[in-house]
């Protein structure tokens, strides 16, 4: 039988399609979601991720980004991760106060001191694993580890150097509970006002303090409405990184390790990219005329005492201790 160019070309082309079409098929899909828009250390971090896993398992993997809550805030992905619709996420604590409030010591400001104790009590402690546990149990996630997002600290028109520079003092807060009532313990005058409102409040007098990482005052340019930054470094409120059990559980043992792996080292590149973003922050801030005053943050920790043991009481018994233990492991 003779074929002729154009027939073998044909073939040949089928060929090619087929191969193709083939290690398409057998590329796992892993979408991944943030809420927030790209630039930051979250993107930085998901891109690490993709790379590491092209590096070590060419073609294996297919990652597709979702930046920006493009497909739903953080409680419509938790539902589309429970009900495996969709692969992993990086995302904000939401998923605790859900799953597992009774273990969620991470949001209560004024608790850790440093990141070094706030990964230790999620990862090493009795504690963190039954909030993995328990997180597993009842919203079908697994826990893979957390990222640093920078510590926060308060802004304010008139200088602070120890808690009873705070009484009295209008301070804008988020509607979370907790917050407003371990600030309200340290004397201010907490007034909930939506995150877009912010800089008008202040304008205005509204409010004449507020707290965040150093990206808020930065990004609104409160050197106009604002001359102090306060660092009392009361909270790091992190991300994680997670997956839906049902598409883990689907997974060989290798996959699993190969994407393991991937996110410890991603999750610590996006460490190392916003240490870098609030290093430009700061730098940022005082260039544009806002002054910072490094306090002692033993006092205000003290102060804020009395609120911060009224939200761990309602916790399950072993986080107190896990907390301290996970403190003295990582003290300097």
């Amino acid at each position: 039988m003779t074929m002729t160019i154009k027939g073998f070309n044909t073939l040949a082309a089928l060929a090619t399609g087929l191969c193709l079409a083939t290690a398409t098929a057998q590329a796992q899909q892993i979408e991944i979601h943030n809420t927030m828009s790209a630039g930051g250390s979250e993107e930085a971090a998901i891109q690490r991720f993709a790379e590491i896993l092209e590096e070590r398992a060419p073609g294996r993997f297919d990652i597709a980004p979702y930046l920006g809550g493009q497909l739903g805030d953080e409680t419509s992905i938790l539902e589309l991760l429970n009900l495996g619709q969709t692969q992993m996420a990086l995302t904000g604590g939401l998923f605790m106060g859900q799953y597992a409030t009774e273990y969620d010591a991470v949001s209560v400001p004024f608790v850790f001191p440093n990141w070094a104790s706030v990964e230790h009590y999620i990862m090493e402690t009795d504690s963190g694993r039954a909030m993995q546990e328990q997180s597993r149990e009842r919203g079908n996630l697994v826990y893979l580890g957390p990222q640093m997002r920078a510590f926060r600290h308060m802004t304010s028109n008139r200088e602070i150097h120890t808690p009873e520079d705070l009484h009295g003092l209008p301070m804008r807060l988020p509607q979370i509970p907790v917050w407003v009532d371990v600030w309200g313990e340290l004397g201010v005058q907490p007034i909930v006002i939506p995150a877009p409102d912010i800089y008008f409040a202040m304008r205005t007098g509204q409010v004449q303090a507020h707290e965040n990482s150093l990206a808020s005052p930065y990004t609104r340019q409160m050197w106009e409405v604002q001359d102090y930054i306060i660092t009392t470094a009361h909270l790091s409120f992190p991300w994680h990184w997670v997956a839906s059990a049902r598409w883990w559980d689907s997974l060989s043992a290798e996959d699993q390790e190969l994407i393991q792996d991937a996110v410890e080292e991603a999750r610590q590149h996006g460490y190392a990219v916003e240490q870098e973003a609030d290093d430009y922050y700061r730098t940022g801030l005082i260039e544009n005329g806002m002054t910072f005053i490094d306090v002692d943050q033993a006092p205000f920790r003290e102060a804020a005492a009395p609120a911060v043991q009224r939200a761990l009481a309602d916790m399950a018994p072993g986080v107190t201790d896990d907390i301290q233990a996970a403190i003295d492991a990582t003290a300097d």
